[in-house]
């Protein structure tokens, strides 16, 4: 029946709201703190006539504008409270306790108030179990289970897989638009705002509740929805438990009355937990059966995901229900007598079918089996074709909770089952007939067996009379799996003699053994006399005695109850695991070493023991957390959990395997995958070794296990959490940590820069598919080896409000992992992985090799059917036999042939014909591009697919042995920096190794004894010079590096770019630590760059970069007291001194004016000079034949012994390139430098002609990570990569390059951009490096090493004079005879480095910041503020900042250190912020607040300008400060030369939309004042509008900035007093704009992009004067990249510039 047929009336109290003046000045009563006392008795919870307040009554969700054109509004901001995650449910209601009873102590002292409690809690379902361990007598309602499941969920879902849903009980608020008459008679409405994004209010649409007569009726257009007392928010990777708190005194719900409703409902919650995982299914079912529930399938529950006043501020638009998602699976509990529900009803108690209809008695047992397994929470039945067990399979095909699924192939079917218990933690049910078809389930019992996999088998036999006589298809089945089941027994042919309920204890005590430490398979063998069918046969139904009670409810016939000991864990502090506290309390040198798990719970438990005990964590492939998603954009950064995901491929290194020693490791999970791991393991046998898994058995192949725990991983964090042992930081910590960066960042390399499509590339290019929607099922051999060692780890796209709320505690989180490494066959892989899908309920992506997929083809039958799965990706690497045989030593003592036929196996079996016959989805990939296209595809359809990746044993087995060789270098490299750096050992600062403690900078002007070939010179006889900074770094051991910054005029940037740059870097860089990875060039500067400095790495200058890496580089030399070449590349123990290069070749530079005779003759004489290289510069004259006829003449002159070089720096086009090209194609040229314009034409152009050509240009502004884009240039014609540091951006991505270049086989050229001594000396050093580095990676590969490359340094010979007196040392070698750079005199200039003052032009070593006070009058108002001054006054130029909200003027600083060499900067701190103070003339308001306004401050801040100036300013205000800064631009255009508004807006148009925000600001200003600055802090930037700035790796730093304003309550008024509700609107002002504005907005801040086009259209388009004027022409718009709404603090540098630019056109404008 319909539910809402009839009026339903519902006990419930709610108390209708009176009318109310908001509390404006912020008076509150004074509250007497509440005794703390017990919350609630039991017997209170449970009474029926308990008189529960039921929720604080509100308007909306759904905002009728119409309603509030009229009328008071009032608005409630709700706060919310972020708690540490919790390690389970049970910890986080507790943690939740305590949050209130310290609140109790110290009560808010508003009259009203919504408050939320939030903690994050273990994501594996319990909600719906949560649900049904309520008490039926229930104290409070209401009381409701709401399944997220979206995709026609039915009853059937709820038991097949994992259900994740809310729960939730008791209603802290509720919002109705219903006609009851009490709720019209307040005139004001009253609304409830949260500026977070994880509130949610559930309930019903088209439903009248009235609470004044306790009943429900359909009603159009009504709703009625509440908010829990207690939730729990179920999402796919995370579970949030939720308490709320609402009083309004006005409404007869005071404080104590919240609190007290809140106790009884957390009472009842905690009281009644879930049960255990393994009690879940039968729980669920009884717990509905018992239930008196209506099912109404019209129904539907709604969810609304943020209760807010609409997605804009501008203009008003109302929230549609009919947009909120809505479910189709629920149950709602109004009262103890009235409940309704949807799709979750099983219907069994009303099948006209019943044991007493069965026909024979084969068929009642039959069916007491299923109805037991359904009762036992067991519905998922794999069946086999058979004629014997056909009674157990028309039972289970009949029952309405029974998902049946089948196979011809018993084996792949029991996999299938495996498979699904692995991904749903429950006992899959295997029906199979007699004979063979049993042996045939062997393989999967033995793994079931082994992993600890709960499995059911029912295995149908002949009667006993049948046996051992001959009779077909009969064979012994009694014990037939052996040791391999926890329990056995064989059932009697079924018999009216015996009870039936031997039949269900029999089961029930099978699941018990299957489900109880050690989990595994069961088997009841089930001997069955004909008839097999439905055919009639009479039977006693006295047999049934004892079954009424079953018959009439939905629980076991036995209940097995497992005593919790979780008072062992409360007291395990004693005895034994004393001993084990002891020792991880006392370690040095401890490891975690997370195996395989198989629960979310337990991964959730693991993430947060590693936290709190800040040990090195290994994660293996299965354990989930070996493919973790980092919450961060900048997981390089992240420090809260130390992950050392690359020691397998570390321990390949002998020094590395003598080094890593640990005292204690802790394992948790029994298996590793990793045998370099093992072995380690093995190695560090006198350690305490303790290993932690839920079941008995050893799992010790080793034999040094010291301390085995039976636990679950939950119950060990728990009592280590507990312990709270100190945390311990140690250089040994940092040196793992930089050798664990050192050789993942060189395994990625290498395998991304590989062209052909690897194998581990395959494992890379996976990782990063996967997303929380997926899990992944992962083969044996070798793809989980892989796995394991080349995964990726990848920063989440998405972040949510939930990740954002785990970020600060745990900073990952998990892929589901699963395999079946129980006995690690290969068989029945695909068919486990299907059944996996089944089970978790994830889209699962499958990895296998093809053998494995050979074995297991009958899975393809499974798949295709597709039954209640989301779609799966099956990649299937093909390289045509089993290549793991080629890694191991059989390959290298065997023939091939053998090899190939009987360990290979080699095939040439087509997968796509075998998905063909099964009618599945195939793709086939072959590269990179094919296999991201195809993992894209696949994952966005809706349909199975299979990806075939095609590859070769022998090109597998060499690029392994590769990356094994150049892993075990790197971690040899990393050691070696790490030994060379002097390191105190009373230093345990982890990576820290010493801070800067100043810097400086100077501008230089070197003559040069001519024009650079970079640039075009028309005039003669004219003096020419290079320009450029010196970077002088000076650490606190008082070592000092010098780097320099040497902009080229060819590229974007100038000299006073980079001073701003330079300025910036010295307010930023101050007292900036720097550690030892620095000198491993992996990433490592740019990770130090995002943390130290918090700005993008790519928003400083590549020049500037250079600059500063140099100096680094070379203070960490100076301070060691080494070789810049030997902390790059530290010598190896057994290297010999004659081993290491100790001079670099060099090229010289030719400018080709001239005639080719001139020319020749120069060219002569550098050969001569003892020059074995030179590059021509080319392309400088209209016709290249002229060209072409130099080097034809150089090369006749010179020889062929002499390289030649050409470089046409992009000045051709094609064709003259191609004309060139075939003039000089006799010339032996080593290669042509970027002979055409177009960079598409490189490929193009090496094809047609066949000449070698370098790179240049074009890789000059290449990514921060360039191998993606290097990867277009693998062509074999391509030769050689020209790189300049100080144009692609430093040493760091200059070794990537040339490394790059280096694997591809091709030349990488350092180049000079006619820098100084300074820069030189570097790159000579770092020539050498690059050099050496290449002679290794030959050797590793067994490559023939290429001779020394001539590197371009050549432009010394411009110098007229030097940055240094000393010399540079490059000349004649007298051992050689050629031009050479001295490795020794290099380091020896940059050790002993001394500026030559003649070419210094001046010196910054920091500028004075003027601090005052500034005493202003307005309107009877008086504020001291607080102002900041930098900077000369230049031609008048004075900019003033004005800060946003929460923000002071100190935030301001990095950008007015960089602006002050332009400007004179003035900061200010606005009225209620930082330190500025506020008070009224008249001493009779001196209890009064003053009061605000926007004309008010722009009063103010105009006295303040004309103080300062008696000229104009440049205004530059951010969010609220732009407000204020646009507004005195449009209205004082007399004081205001032009306005810089960063994320403003120029207010609000609707006048309903004023009232709003005018509402939302005065509710937030109290609750700032009610709840305190901090807790309003975490509430203000958990919004959507902060998304990009949580992000930023320095996020913690500005809050905590944001927590020191003097003033809270001046604080509030600011918020309520200058609200853009208050304020007038401008938008009808911009159209007649006469001051030049420029408008910058973050590229990741969508609303205020929007608002800035709308302003840019209105005075671009809307303006009734001449549009041709000079201030239309001067307004800018800018959107800024890689950041968000607070665009100054997320990317300042942008900011500098285009400030400066904007005063430049200002000044260039009105000059």
């Amino acid at each position: 029946m319909s539910l809402l047929r009839d009026t339903l009336f519902i006990p419930i109290l709610a108390l209708t709201p009176k009318s109310h003046l908001k509390n404006h000045n912020f008076h509150a009563k004074k509250r007497t703190p509440i005794p703390r006392f017990p919350l609630f008795s039991q017997k209170k919870v449970l009474s029926c006539n308990l008189k529960v307040v039921k929720g604080v009554r509100f308007d909306g969700p759904v905002i009728d504008a119409n309603e509030l054109e009229d009328g008071e509004l009032e608005v409630e901001t709700c706060v919310t409270r972020t708690l540490p995650p919790a390690l389970t449910l049970e910890h986080g209601l507790q943690s939740i306790r305590e949050a209130v009873e310290e609140l109790k102590l110290n009560p808010p002292l508003s009259s009203s108030g919504v408050l939320r409690f939030q903690v994050a809690v273990p994501p594996n379902a319990k909600a719906l179990n949560w649900f049904c361990s309520q008490p039926e007598p229930s104290g409070v309602f209401p009381l409701f289970f709401l399944s997220k499941e979206m995709n026609n969920p039915t009853c059937k879902s709820l038991y097949l897989n994992t259900a994740r849903g809310v729960f939730g009980i008791g209603a802290a608020v509720y919002f109705t638009n219903s006609s009851s008459a009490l709720a019209e008679l307040s005139s004001i409405k009253r609304y409830l705002s949260n500026d977070s994004n994880y509130m949610s209010a559930y309930g019903f649409v088209d439903i009248n509740f009235n609470t004044e007569l306790s009943s429900m009726k359909h009603e159009s257009g009504s709703f009625y929805f509440f908010i829990p007392q207690i939730e729990l928010d179920e999402h796919k990777d995370i579970s949030i438990l939720v308490a709320t708190l609402a009083w309004c005194d006005s409404c007869f719900c005071t404080f104590e009355q919240a609190i007290h409703s809140y106790g009884s409902a957390h009472y009842q919650a905690s009281s009644f937990l879930p049960t255990t995982e393994r009690s879940h299914s039968e729980c669920i079912r009884a717990a509905i059966r018992k239930l008196n529930v209506v099912e109404d399938k019209t129904l539907q529950m709604v969810c609304m995901d943020a209760l807010s006043f609409g997605p804009r501020d501008v203009g008003v638009y109302p929230m549609e229900l009919n947009g909120a998602p809505s479910f189709k699976q629920f149950c709602f509990k109004f009262s103890p007598t009235i409940a309704v529900t949807c799709n979750m009803l099983d219907h069994t108690r009303e099948m006209t079918y019943s044991i007493q209809d069965c026909p024979n008695i084969n068929a009642v047992w039959a069916s007491l089996i299923v109805e037991e397994c359904s009762c036992l929470g067991l519905t998922y039945f794999c069946i086999a074709p058979g004629s014997r067990s056909s009674p157990l399979a028309l039972a289970a095909s009949s029952h309405p909770l029974v998902t049946c699924i089948s196979c011809y192939d018993e084996r792949s079917l029991a996999f299938h089952a495996i498979g699904y218990a692995r991904g749903s933690r429950k006992a899959a049910v295997i029906i199979t007939t007699s004979g063979t078809a049993v042996s045939n389930l062997l393989p999967a019992v033995v793994e079931a067996s082994q992993d600890f996999v709960p499995l059911l088998v029912l295995s149908a036999d002949r009667p006993s009379e049948l046996q051992d006589c001959g009779a077909n298809q009969s064979i012994n089945q009694v014990n037939h799996f052996g040791s391999f089941v926890r329990f056995f027994f064989s059932l009697p042919a079924p018999t009216d003699e015996i009870p039936a309920r031997m039949v269900l204890t029999t089961l029930d005590s099978a699941v018990h053994w299957a489900t109880s430490s050690p989990v595994g398979p069961v088997h009841i063998n089930c001997s069955f006399r004909e008839p097999l069918d439905y055919s009639p046969k009479s039977w006693k139904s006295s047999c049934l005695e004892g079954l009424d009670t079953w018959m009439t409810n939905a629980e076991p016939f036995t209940k097995y109850i497992l005593v919790q000991h979780s008072y062992l864990c409360n007291n395990g502090a004693h005895g034994q695991m004393a001993e084990v506290l002891e020792k991880i309390r006392k370690v040095n040198k401890g490891l975690l070493l997370i195996g395989a798990i198989c629960t979310e719970d337990d991964i959730w438990a693991v993430l947060l023991l590693a936290k709190n005990l800040q040990w090195p964590v290994v994660a293996d492939i299965l354990s989930g957390l070996r493919l973790r998603k980092f919450l961060s954009s900048f997981p390089e950064v992240e420090e809260s959990v130390f992950f050392v995901d690359y020691l397998d491929h570390a321990l390949l290194s002998d020094s590395v395997r003598d080094w890593v020693q640990f005292d204690v490791i802790v394992q948790i999970g029994s298996r590793i995958t990793s045998k370099h791991i093992s072995q380690m393991l093995e190695k560090c046998f006198l350690c305490s070794y303790i290993l932690v898994d839920n079941h008995p058995c050893r799992h010790d192949p080793s034999h040094f296990v010291t301390h085995r725990i039976e636990s679950s991983a939950v119950e060990f964090a728990n009592i280590l959490l507990k312990a709270q042992f100190p945390h311990k930081s140690s250089q040994w910590h940092g040196y793992l940590q930089a050798l664990n960066m050192m050789v993942g960042q060189e395994i990625s390399f290498q395998v991304c820069a590989e062209h052909a499509l690897s194998e581990p590339y395959i494992a890379h290019a996976i990782s990063g598919a996967l997303s929380s929607e997926n899990a992944l099922f992962i083969g044996n051999s070798m793809v989980i080896r892989d796995a394991d060692m080349y995964g990726r780890n990848w920063a989440s796209d998405n972040h949510s409000a939930t990740d954002m709320m785990l970020k600060t505690e745990l900073p990952c989180k998990w892929i589901s992992v699963a395999g079946n490494r129980g006995a690690s066959g290969i068989d029945g892989l695909l068919s486990t992985a299907i059944g996996f899908a089944v089970g978790c309920n994830k889209r699962v992506l499958c990895v296998v090799g093809d053998i494995s997929f050979l074995h297991d083809t009958n899975a393809l039958a499974v798949l295709k059917q597709r039954m209640l799965r989301k779609p799966m990706t099956i990649v299937v690497v093909n390289n045509r036999g089993g290549a793991i045989f080629s890694l191991l030593p059989v390959a290298d003592r065997t023939e091939p042939g053998v090899l190939n036929q009987y360990f290979y196996t080699s095939h040439n079996i087509s997968v796509h014909k075998l998905c063909e016959a099964h009618g599945v989805k195939h793709l086939e990939v072959k590269t990179k591009m094919e296999l991201h296209d195809a993992l894209f595809s696949s994952q966005q359809g809706d349909t199975d697919c299979i990806i075939e990746v095609e590859s070769s044993i022998d090109a597998n087995a060499t690029f392994h042995s590769y990356l094994r060789k150049f892993a075990s270098q790197a971690a040899d490299h990393a050691l070696g920096i790490i030994s060379k750096l002097y390191l105190p050992e009373s230093m345990s600062l982890g990576c820290y190794y010493c801070r800067i403690h100043s810097m400086s900078y100077s501008l230089y002007r070197i003559p040069l004894c001519a024009p650079p070939t970079s640039s075009v010179f028309d005039h003669e006889n004219m003096r020419f010079y290079r320009e450029g900074f010196i970077l002088s770094l000076t650490l606190e051991d008082g070592s000092i590096g010098y780097g320099e910054v040497a902009p080229l005029e060819i590229s974007h940037e100038d000299l006073l770019d980079v001073e701003e740059q330079l300025c910036f870097l010295f307010h930023a860089m101050k007292g900036a630590k720097i550690n030892y990875f620095l000198p491993m060039l992996k990433s490592s500067f740019s990770s130090w760059i995002r943390k130290n400095l918090g700005i993008p790495v790519c928003s400083l200058f590549p020049s500037v970069r250079c600059g500063l890496e140099m100096a680094i580089l070379n203070a960490i030399a100076v301070s060691q007291g080494l070789s810049l070449l030997n902390i790059l590349h530290p010598p190896r123990e057994k290297e010999e001194n004659s081993e290491r290069l100790s001079s670099v070749r060099i090229c010289a530079l030719l400018d080709s004016s001239g005639t080719p005779e001139e020319v020749s003759r120069i060219a002569v004489d550098l050969v001569e000079e003892g020059f074995t290289a030179i590059k021509i510069k080319v392309a400088r004259r209209a016709d290249p034949v002229e060209d072409a006829a130099i080097i034809q003449e150089i090369r006749k002159k010179v020889g062929c012994h002499i390289e030649l070089r050409v470089d046409a720096n992009r000045k051709w086009t094609y064709d003259q390139a191609i004309q060139f090209g075939f003039l000089v194609k006799d010339c032996n040229l080593q290669y042509i430098e970027e002979p055409v314009q177009d960079e598409d034409d490189i490929i193009r152009y090496c094809e047609e002609t066949g000449l070698p050509v370098a790179l240049d240009e074009t890789i000059d502004n290449c990514p921060e990570n360039p191998l993606d884009m290097l990867s277009e240039y693998s062509h074999r014609r391509i030769v050689a990569l020209v790189i300049k540091p100080t144009v692609v951006g430093g040493f760091e991505k200059t070794a990537m390059i040339a490394q790059w270049a280096h694997r591809q086989g091709k030349m990488a050229v350092v180049s000079a951009a006619f820098e100084s001594g300074l820069a030189l000396s570097t790159y000579i050093l770092f020539s050498c490096y690059l050099e050496m580095q290449n002679a290794d990676a030959c050797k590793l590969m067994n490559n023939k090493l290429a001779p020394s490359v001539a590197h371009g340094l050549g432009t010394y010979r411009w110098l007229d004079e030097d940055l240094t007196n000393d010399l540079l040392g490059i000349g004649r070698n007298p051992c050689t005879g050629f031009v050479e750079a001295s490795v020794a005199d290099a380091t020896r200039l940059l050790h002993k480095f001394q500026i030559n003052h003649n070419v210094i032009s001046r010196t910054f070593d920091g500028e004075e910041v003027l601090r005052y006070q500034l005493a202003l009058d307005s309107y009877d108002f008086s504020c001291s503020i607080n102002v900041r001054e930098i900077g000369q006054r230049i031609d008048g130029r004075t900019i003033v900042f004005l800060h946003g909200f929460l923000g002071t003027n100190e935030e301001w600083d990095p950008i007015t250190h960089a602006i002050s060499g332009s400007a004179r900067c003035v900061s200010v701190d606005l009225p209620g912020h930082g330190v500025t103070r506020m008070k009224n003339h008249d001493d009779n308001k001196a209890a009064k607040q003053p009061t605000l306004s926007i004309e008010i401050v722009a009063d103010l801040l105009l006295k303040l300008i004309e103080h300062i100036t008696s000229g104009k300013v440049t205004l530059v205000g951010y969010s609220m400060g732009a407000r204020i800064a646009l507004y005195m631009a449009l209205k004082f255009s007399d004081k205001v030369e032009g306005a810089v508004i960063l994320s403003g807006s120029p207010g609000l148009e609707d006048t309903v939309a004023r009232k709003i925000r005018r509402a939302k600001d005065d509710s937030r200003a109290r609750s700032l004042v009610t709840h305190g600055l901090p807790l309003f802090l975490n509430n203000w930037y958990s919004g959507s509008l902060w998304k990009s700035l949580r992000s930023q790796p320095n996020f913690d730093q500005i809050v905590d900035r944001r927590s020191l304003h003097d003033d809270v309550r001046g604080l509030a008024r600011v918020l309520s007093d200058l609200s853009p509700g208050r304020q007038p609107s401008l938008w009808e002002d911009l159209k007649h704009c006469k001051v030049p504005l420029t408008l910058v907005v973050g590229e990741k801040d969508e609303k205020f992009k929007r608002v800035a086009q709308k302003m840019w259209h209105e005075i671009g388009h809307g303006r009734t004067t001449d549009r041709d004027d000079p201030v239309s022409k001067l307004h800018d718009m800018v959107v800024v990249p890689n950041c968000g709404h607070a665009v100054h603090l997320e990317n300042p540098l942008p900011i500098v510039r285009l400030v400066r630019q904007f005063m430049n056109r200002l000044c260039s404008q009105f000059q």
